[in-house]
C-alpha cells in the first residue's frame, strides 16, 4: 500500500483547489455569456467534490503525487493532465446517470482552466524549491550535481569513492553528488546501483539533465567502443553541463599517487569527438628507431615540429637539433625540455632558414645528423594563394636543400611531413608538397645510403593551422565562429597521433614510400564548431552565431589521401599503408625546378602557378571541389 505523506496530502489539496476555483471562474464567464444559464450553488458544490474525488483517486493511483519535487518531469505534467481528465470525465458520467446532463462547454472550460492551475504550479513551484534546495545545498555541502552515464563497474567504483568521501575532507570525490545513472542496458532500467537509481538510456539524458537539475555529467565507460563514444558524447554535448570522461582501459593508472578513479576523470577535449579509435603505435619499434641518435627537427618549434622534438626527447635520443627560423616558438621547446629533462638530454637549438643551403650545411656539417625530420614549410592555403612564389622557394627549394643535404652528408633516414592537400591539390600549398613529395621519391631512387620516406594526414588538431584555435578564439571573445561553408569535411588526428606517425613510419621506412593513416570517416567542420561551442555550455545558433563566409581561394569541400595511381599497401600496423612509389623521370624534374625557381627568384606569380600546373597535372587551381 501507498505511504500518505505530507507531500501527497498537499498536493491533492492544491488539485482540489484548482478544480474548485475553476467550476467557479467557469460558472461565472457562462453566467455571462450563455443566455439564461443558471446553475444552484448546491449543482456547483456537487460536481466540486465529484471532480476532485475521482481526479484525486485517479491521480494517486497513476502515481502523480508519489513523485518528489526534484524528480518532477514533463512527462509527470502530463500525467497530470491525463489523471485531470480522466477523473472530471467520470464525473460528468455519474452526473448524466443521476439526470443533472452538465453542459459539454461546462466540461472542457473546467477541465482546461482547473489542469493549467495544477500543471502550472507544480511547475512553478518545482522551480522555486529546486533554486532553494539548490542554494542550500551549495550551502551547506558544495557538491555539484552530477550524473553518472554507464552502470558498470567503473560507475560502482565511483559510487563507492563518493560514499567514503565524507570521511575524508581532502577527498577530491566530496565535490561530487550523483543524482542518478543512465545505461543503455535495458535489464537496468529503474534499478538501483549502490543505491543509485539508473534514471534511463542516454537517449534520455538531456531530458534527466533539466528534471534532476545536473550540472555535472562523468563518462564512466572506459571500455566503451569509439563509435558509441562519440555518440553518447555528442548527446552530452547538447547539455549546458560540464563532461568529464574516464579515459580507456589502457590508459588508467593505479598506484600510490592515482588511488581513486574519479580523479582521473578529464575535461572531455573535441579529439573525444572524432569518432574512432585512438592510433596504437608500436613504441619498441620507435624506441630502437630514435634512441641514441642525432635527431635534426626543421621546423622543430611549430605544433607538429615541436610535438616531434617532445616525443624525440622522450624516446632517449642522442642529441636533438631544433631548426626554425622563428626564434620564439624555439625558444619555448628548448626551455620547456630543459626544464623537463635538464641535462640529460643533449638539445640544440638553432635559428636558421631552410633556404639558406650554406648555413643549413654548415649545420649538417656540424652535427652530421642521423635522422632528419623535415617539418617546416608554409602551410597557409589563402596566404599562399597570394604570394605562390613564396610557397615555391620556402616548400619546394627549401625541402630540396634540406634532403640534398640529408644525402650529402649520409643521414641514415629523411623523413618529410606532407598533407592530403597535395592529393589532387586545389591550391598552391598543396601543390607545392605535392611537388615536395616527387622530390622525395626523386631521391629515393638514387640514394646509396639515406631512405627518404614521406608522411601523409589530414588536419591536426590544435595545430597552428587547425580551424580549432581560431574557433576557441571566435568564442572566447564573443565573436560569430565562421565556418566557409555548411558542407565542409576534413579528417583530423591529434598532434601526439600525426607526430606517432611519422615516428612509426620512418622506423618501418625502406625508402620512397609515401605512407598514409587511416583516419576513420571525416569530421563535418560546422559540426565540429557546434561542439565546440556546447563545450563551452553555449547554444550553437543562440548563444553563439555560426557564420558561412564561402570557400577561399583554393580550398576544396573534401580532402583526399592516396592518389588513384598510388595504389595502397598494408603495413604492421592496421591503421598506416603504404602507398606505392611512382617512378619519378629524373631530367624532366631537374628541368622543371631549374625553370619554377628562375620564376619565383623573379616574383612572377601567375607564371609560378602556370609551371606548378604543368609540374603536377591532377593541380586544379581554378575550381573549389
Amino acid at each position: 500500500m501507498k505511504k500518505i505523506t505530507i507531500h501527497k496530502i498537499f498536493l491533492a489539496l492544491v488539485d482540489v483547489f484548482f478544480i474548485a476555483i475553476s467550476m467557479l471562474i467557469t460558472n461565472y464567464i457562462m453566467s455571462r455569456v450563455i443566455p439564461n444559464y443558471v446553475v444552484s450553488y448546491k449543482q456547483i458544490l456537487y460536481i466540486i467534490l465529484l471532480d476532485s474525488l475521482f481526479c484525486i483517486l485517479i491521480l494517486y493511483a497513476i502515481g502523480s503525487y508519489s513523485r518528489t519535487w526534484k524528480s518532477i518531469g514533463y512527462k509527470d505534467y502530463l500525467y497530470c493532465a491525463i489523471g485531470m481528465f480522466a477523473g472530471q470525465f467520470l464525473s460528468i458520467l455519474v452526473l448524466m446517470l443521476l439526470n443533472k446532463n452538465p453542459s459539454k462547454l461546462v466540461f472542457l472550460s473546467n477541465f482546461i482552466i482547473s489542469t493549467s492551475g495544477a500543471v502550472l504550479f507544480r511547475a512553478v513551484f518545482k522551480k522555486t524549491f529546486m533554486s532553494v534546495y539548490k542554494a542550500g545545498s551549495n550551502i551547506s555541502k558544495n557538491k555539484v550535481r552530477t550524473l553518472i552515464i554507464g552502470a558498470g563497474q567503473a560507475a560502482q567504483m565511483i559510487i563507492d569513492e563518493l560514499s567514503s568521501a565524507k570521511y575524508d575532507e581532502d577527498n577530491i570525490s566530496e565535490k561530487y553528488e550523483v543524482v542518478g545513472l543512465v545505461d543503455d542496458d535495458r535489464g537496468k532500467s529503474n534499478s538501483k546501483v549502490k543505491g543509485i537509481r539508473v534514471l534511463g538510456n542516454t537517449n534520455d539524458i538531456p531530458k534527466i539533465v533539466s528534471s534532476a537539475n545536473v550540472e555535472q555529467i562523468i563518462f564512466a565507460i572506459p571500455s566503451c567502443s569509439e563509435k558509441d563514444r562519440k555518440r553518447i558524447l555528442e548527446i552530452c554535448s547538447k547539455t549546458k553541463c560540464k563532461i568529464k570522461v574516464i579515459p580507456f582501459l589502457g590508459n588508467l593508472i593505479f598506484d600510490e599517487d592515482h588511488t581513486e578513479l574519479i580523479s582521473q576523470a578529464k575535461d572531455i577535449k573535441i579529439e573525444d569527438l572524432l569518432g574512432r579509435e585512438p592510433i596504437k603505435f608500436d613504441k619498441q619499434n620507435i624506441k630502437e628507431f630514435i634512441g641514441g641518435k642525432v635527431c635534426l627537427v626543421t621546423g622543430g618549434g611549430g605544433s607538429i615540429g615541436s610535438e616531434l622534438v617532445r616525443q624525440i626527447a622522450k624516446y632517449k635520443a642522442k642529441q636533438v637539433i631544433i631548426v626554425d627560423i622563428y626564434e620564439n616558438n624555439a625558444y619555448e621547446v628548448q626551455q620547456e625540455l630543459l626544464m623537463e629533462y635538464g641535462d640529460s638530454v643533449n638539445i640544440v637549438t638553432l635559428i636558421a632558414s631552410i633556404r639558406d643551403y650554406e648555413k643549413m650545411e654548415k649545420i649538417f656539417k656540424q652535427y652530421r645528423p642521423n635522422i632528419v625530420f623535415h617539418a617546416a614549410a608554409h602551410k597557409h592555403v589563402p596566404l599562399m594563394e597570394d604570394v605562390p612564389e613564396e610557397a615555391v622557394k620556402n616548400n619546394i627549394f627549401g625541402t630540396f636543400n634540406v634532403a640534398t643535404l640529408s644525402e650529402l652528408y649520409k643521414a641514415d633516414k629523411f623523413v618529410m611531413i606532407s598533407t592530403d592537400k597535395a592529393v589532387n591539390p586545389t591550391n598552391v600549398m598543396g601543390c607545392t608538397k605535392r611537388v615536395c613529395e616527387m622530390i622525395i621519391q626523386y631521391k629515393a631512387q638514387f640514394s646509396s645510403h639515406t631512405e627518404f620516406v614521406t608522411t601523409r594526414f589530414g588536419n591536426v588538431l590544435g595545430s597552428n593551422g587547425s580551424v580549432i584555435p581560431l574557433f576557441r578564439r571566435q568564442i572566447e571573445s564573443g565573436n560569430p565562429v565562421t565556418v566557409t561553408h555548411p558542407d565542409i569535411i576534413r579528417y583530423f588526428m591529434t598532434i601526439p597521433e600525426a607526430v606517432s606517425l611519422v615516428l612509426e613510419a620512418g622506423s618501418m621506412a625502406s625508402g620512397g614510400e609515401i605512407f598514409v593513416l587511416d583516419m576513420g570517416e571525416p569530421v563535418k567542420i560546422v559540426t565540429l564548431a557546434e561542439n565546440l561551442i556546447r563545450m563551452y555550455g553555449k547554444v550553437p545558433y543562440e548563444d553563439v552565431e555560426i557564420k558561412f563566409t564561402g570557400l577561399r581561394p583554393g580550398e576544396k569541400l573534401y580532402e583526399e589521401l592516396l592518389m588513384d595511381e598510388e595504389g595502397l599497401r598494408n603495413t604492421s600496423n592496421k591503421k598506416i599503408f603504404i602507398g606505392n612509389q611512382i617512378e619519378i623521370d629524373p631530367e624532366k624534374l631537374l628541368t622543371q625546378l631549374d625553370e619554377i625557381e628562375k620564376l619565383a627568384d623573379s616574383n612572377e606569380s601567375e607564371k609560378v602557378v602556370e609551371k606548378l600546373a604543368e609540374m603536377v597535372p591532377t593541380f586544379n587551381h581554378k575550381t573549389n571541389v
